[in-house]
């Protein structure tokens, strides 16, 4: 019966195998970006790519630069160094207003006008974007989708949190871009607000939009990114696919065992199958070249009159890599030392990072 339990958990558990990559298109594609606020520099080396149709997800503590990267993106700054291309264009030059033409943006801090409807909120922005006789329709299109739409009469002064975010969530889409550009988006939100934002967020990749979304909530990213790239002070410690990352700091599959008594573990060490065992208390880590050994080795467990309270396979989290990567680092996250500066100028940190420390 156990092991039929086991099997059954492994399949659901089990990622499937990394398939080898293929040339994908690029919306965004910022390479050895830097930039400069009087002797605070911001960004250093930023590389980052953003593929079509995707959820990427800029992932980082307060100060890290998150928010330069967008502006970067949008052509409100150039970079002092490196190149951006947004659509294969500079937004820094006159073909940014094609760029921000086809981008949508909410902020941090979204700016909405509080004595006026939601509707009249949309109707200025759809006047803005010049939808013309098209704006009525995509208005009540987009605060559908966002489910706003019985709120669109009242002042949005009135409006909660959520329903504030879900204007300007709205307000981004009305004229259907290809790009949206997301700061915090559940900044201030409850948890089930900001769970209803990211499904929202994740549907509209399903619809051929491509997201880069700025958080430094780990558990916000997990399950919505298909791509990341880990900040901190302006340059990126990683970027990738989330399943791939974890291969790269967990090459093996691994196991959680735990028993009533936990010495009685250490049987399993020396077996068929297990490259690496470690044991704290009454809970061993156990590496495998394959999770097809776990039933042989619980049923030799179980032979021995071992008594299991729990057999996990470890699937690796983004709390889990990002860890990994500090520890890698040797350093805690204030002190990880950037890319050379190879400009003269002297560096420092951005206000909000020395405050964090």
């Amino acid at each position: 019966m156990l092991g039929a339990q086991l099997r059954i958990l492994l399949q659901l558990c089990v990622c499937s195998p990394i398939t080898q990559s293929v040339t994908r298109e690029l919306i965004v594609d910022l390479a050895a970006v830097s930039q400069w606020f009087g002797d605070v520099q911001a960004l250093a080396d930023l590389t980052i790519q953003v593929p079509k149709g995707s959820i990427t997800v800029l992932l980082g503590p307060n100060g890290a630069g998150k928010t330069t990267a967008i502006r970067m993106i949008t052509g409100a700054l150039s970079p002092a160094t490196g190149s951006v291309r947004v659509f294969g264009l500079d937004p820094g030059t006159p073909d940014g207003e094609q760029v921000r033409s086809n981008c949508g943006v909410v902020s941090a801090k979204p700016s909405l006008y509080d004595r006026l409807s939601g509707w009249d909120n949309l109707r200025y922005a759809a006047e803005l974007y010049d939808l013309g006789r098209n704006a009525d329709t995509r208005i009540r299109e987009a605060a559908s989708q966002f489910g706003i739409d019985a709120a669109l009469d009242l002042q949005v002064g009135g409006y909660s949190t959520g329903m504030k975010t879900r204007l300007a969530l709205a307000r981004s889409v009305l004229h259907d871009p290809e790009l949206l550009l997301l700061d915090e988006p559940t900044s201030g939100l409850d948890p089930e607000s900001a769970v209803s934002v990211l499904e929202l967020i994740r549907d509209m990749t399903g619809q051929g939009r491509t997201v880069v979304l700025c958080t430094h909530l780990l558990l916000e990213a997990e399950g919505l990114a298909d791509e990341i790239a880990v900040m901190q002070h302006g340059f990126n410690l990683l970027s990738g696919k989330p399943d791939e990352l974890a291969q790269r700091y967990w090459p093996t599959p691994q196991l959680h065992i735990t028993a009533v008594e936990g010495p009685e573990l250490d049987h399993v060490a020396n077996s068929v199958g297990v490259v690496s065992y470690e044991r704290e208390s009454n809970t061993a880590t156990v590496g495998l070249q394959s999770l097809d050994v776990v039933p042989d080795l619980v049923a030799a467990l179980v032979a021995r009159n071992v008594r299991l309270t729990a057999v996990v396979p470890f699937i690796p989290t983004l709390e889990d890599l990002y860890f990994a990567v500090r520890r890698e680092q040797g350093t805690a996250a204030d002190e990880i030392t950037p890319p050379s500066n190879t400009t003269g100028r002297p560096v420092r940190r951005s206000r909000v990072a020395e405050l964090a420390r």
